[in-house]
């Protein structure tokens, strides 16, 4: 017999057991590109895997890569163009631009102007949003430009969302400074960025007004020094909060009178440096010339106004916007999941924001009724991958990284894994007017209407191409007339509720 000593039964098993867990762990590795990807995040940590001192560089095989790398003639080129200018701009693939023209096959019939400009300031959203509601008040009053006030719903916002961040201070004054919650709190307590449902619950509450007759002041147009001082005094509030909270003396009323003052003082830095708004009760009267040059006047309140958005030439009225879902395409989760933030909003008792999980099949799909049907599209995307805003250009082939570098910028990143790692998130709201559709039914390149002023892109108008949607588009917002009834069933749901610093919790 043999020299080695025999194994029992339950011995026998275990190896087995070994080999099979061997032979499963083999099969999850992939290599690609020079590394080893190894599939799931489950079992023995690596630490407890792998015995391991942490490494640092050494110089002399630095050298030694320096050394090899410019013994290369092509990688001697690329030093001389990449370093004397903007990588992008030595990368940038002619070809691109030749493709994405400004040829579209379905377009609304009237996509409202002018293009407008959000300057300084992160105030897409409601730039996005008061551009899709313009468009029947436009064709109602026969204009040819007119803009609704983007800083009328930006001094709420910030009133609101300055209410709305004391409140969850007070709700977690029972938890620890350091807690993750309370720190993504502290952040950023009033973001100019929002989204949609956000922009619903200030028009329901203010309504809507003329952009005469609250223009833009210096501060609406650049930003960071009101934000600046209202997110200071906000982060002394929530101390002084915390700790009344906390204190066995303090009763509802005393803390209900201190966050009163604190808000009054709030109300005094907007009011004055953006200016004090119109009464959301008090009429006003709007005068203008119609594009046949009449000199007409409307007198209105800012609900009303709200509410006559509406022209018998579209279908877009005020209760079809209130009707308005976003859907999103979040990869992480399984399509047909209704999603939700947890404390992401503007309006205490307003409406959360909700989303509707779908796969880029089914968003595009309601996209393109949308088009069809000439209602615009507010859409949110990360804006500022492969785009280019001289040309007005987003396209996944815009930048040649690979040839530059000779490394594929996300390699084994797919979206749902840039989503999880903090690479991607919704940074930027925008307009869809019009898609370009091939003879087989495939959307091909979008017409998007930016709120970055004429001197960008094709005089504002950018144009993105179907495979940078796929990869970069998180959002739209449709009418749910436009889907399909299982679509509209997820609204039925009891929705996966995400934490704030979840990527989806990102205001556009």
């Amino acid at each position: 017999m043999g020299a080695q000593q025999s194994k029992s039964s339950p011995e026998i098993a275990a190896v087995a057991a070994h080999e099979k867990a061997v032979l499963e762990c083999l099969q999850n590795l992939r290599f690609e590109d020079d590394f080893v990807h190894v599939h799931g995040e489950k079992g023995a940590s690596f630490n407890d895997r792998i015995s391991r001192v942490p490494e640092g560089l050494d110089i002399v095989t630095t050298q030694d890569w320096q050394s090899k790398l410019l013994s290369d003639p092509k990688n001697r080129l690329a030093l001389s163009a990449l370093s004397s200018a903007n990588p992008k701009d030595v990368l940038t693939a002619r070809s691109a631009k030749i493709a994405d023209q400004h040829v579209f096959n379905v377009r609304i019939p009237f996509e409202g102007a002018p293009i407008t400009n959000q300057r300084s300031s992160g105030r897409c959203w409601l730039f996005a949003s008061t551009n899709v509601f313009r468009v029947a008040l436009m064709k109602k009053y026969n204009l040819d430009s007119f803009e609704l006030s983007q800083a009328y719903l930006f001094f709420w916002d910030k009133l609101e969302k300055s209410n709305y961040f004391l409140e969850n201070i007070i709700e977690t004054a029972d938890q620890s400074l350091d807690e993750r919650l309370v720190q993504r709190l502290l952040a950023d307590p009033i973001s100019d960025g929002g989204q949609w449902d956000m922009v619903y619950n200030l028009v329901e509450k203010y309504g809507l007004v003329p952009q005469v007759l609250y223009p833009d002041s210096w501060n609406a147009m650049s930003s960071s020094t009101i934000n600046s001082i209202i997110v200071a005094k906000l982060r002394e509030y929530a101390v002084i909060l915390r700790n009344l909270v906390n204190s066995p003396l303090t009763t509802a009323s005393t803390l209900s009178a201190t966050k009163d003052k604190m808000m009054r003082e709030v109300h005094l830095i907007l009011t004055l440096t953006l200016g004090p708004p119109p009464s959301t009760s008090e009429e006003f009267e709007w005068n203008f010339l119609d594009k046949d040059g009449r000199a007409r006047t409307v007198v209105s309140t800012p609900h009303r106004l709200a509410k006559d958005i509406s022209s018998p030439e579209f279908r877009i009225s005020s209760s079809a916007i209130a009707s308005m879902v976003s859907l999103v395409h979040d990869p992480r989760h399984d399509p047909l999941t209704l999603l939700s933030v947890d404390r992401l909003g503007n309006i205490v008792g307003g409406r959360g924001i909700t989303y509707i999980n779908v796969d880029m099949a089914t968003l595009k799909q309601a996209c393109v009724a949308m088009l069809r049907a000439g209602l615009p599209v507010f859409f949110g995307s990360d804006v500022g991958k492969y785009s280019e805003r001289v040309n007005g250009i987003m396209d996944l082939g815009l930048f040649d990284y690979e040839l530059g570098f000779n490394v594929s910028l996300y390699g084994s990143l797919d979206k749902a894994a840039r989503l999880r790692v903090g690479e991607s998130a919704m940074t930027h709201a925008m307009v869809l007017t019009a898609v370009h559709i091939d003879a087989e039914g495939k959307t091909v390149r979008w017409r998007v209407q930016n709120s970055w002023g004429e001197s960008v892109g094709e005089k504002g108008w950018f144009v993105m191409s179907d495979e940078w949607m796929d990869e970069f588009v998180y959002q739209a917002v449709v009418d749910p007339k436009f889907l399909a009834r299982r679509v509209r069933d997820v609204l039925g749901q009891e929705p996966v509720v995400l934490p704030l610093w979840d990527p989806m919790g990102s205001l556009a």
